[in-house]
């Protein structure tokens, strides 16, 4: 069975909250893909973005789809206990997402990938203000400040954060990735806003971040606010 059979195949389970039946194709998809990783990038994560998908159109009641997350983030906390954990690398992470329980089951994917590829990762999840992010940044210096799996509305303190992050000087060494959630549903939207990376899946990100330690934004790169900015001076 390829991996879009099994993604439809536990999308039917999900939404019906069939928790003993969803562990059965998590076992067959983990039969047939080979490893815990192929797993949460190949079938749970596509579920999910066709879950949110769905919601977001209206063609997904909202108890199915609570029952679905929740579910869904019970088989992943279950399948990232078999990740196999590679050798520390030395690098940091404080991680952030959307306020609602779908955002941080999409950011918590990411999380369990990055920590397993050997980055010490710190989740805070969602809904915390803005100047308590800057303060914990401020304080302990990430290597990266990751917001995965933001909501649209999340969109104005990202963009507050990166201008501080830049102007204040506070936290030269720290990188500024996102990825997953509204940067995934408006193309170019990262870019924009000056991030220094960018991903759509947990494990692109994990690769890009791998690939890409040193990366920053170019001065000319961020064009959202700039308009703002001209008319305050």
């Amino acid at each position: 069975m390829n991996a879009e059979a099994l993604i439809e195949k536990l999308f039917d389970t999900l939404i019906t909250g069939d928790r003993p039946k969803a562990r059965l194709v998590v076992q067959e998809a983990e039969r047939t893909l080979g490893s815990p990783e192929a797993l949460i990038e190949q079938v749970f994560w596509p579920t999910y973005q066709h879950l949110e998908k769905l919601f977001r159109a209206d063609q997904l009641t909202t108890i199915n789809h609570h029952m679905a997350t929740r579910l869904l983030r019970v088989l992943v906390d279950q399948t990232a206990a078999s990740l196999p954990f590679n050798n520390k690398r030395g690098r940091s992470i404080l991680a952030f997402c959307g306020q609602s329980d779908a955002d941080e089951l999409g950011a918590q994917m990411a999380v369990d990938l990055l920590e397993a590829a050997g980055y010490t990762v710190s989740f805070g999840g969602g809904g915390i203000a803005i100047d308590e992010i800057m303060a914990r940044v401020q304080d302990v210096q990430p290597n990266t400040l990751l917001m995965f799996s933001s909501a649209a509305q999340d969109l104005p303190e990202i963009r507050e954060l990166i201008d501080r992050l830049q102007t204040n000087g506070a936290c030269p060494n720290t990188q500024f990735a996102v990825g997953g959630g509204v940067f995934n549903r408006a193309e170019g939207l990262a870019e924009e806003i000056g991030a220094d990376l960018w991903a759509s899946s947990p494990l692109e990100m994990v690769e890009t971040l791998i690939d890409c330690p040193d990366q920053r934004a170019e001065k000319n790169q961020r064009t959202v606010g700039k308009n703002r900015k001209k008319k305050a001076a």
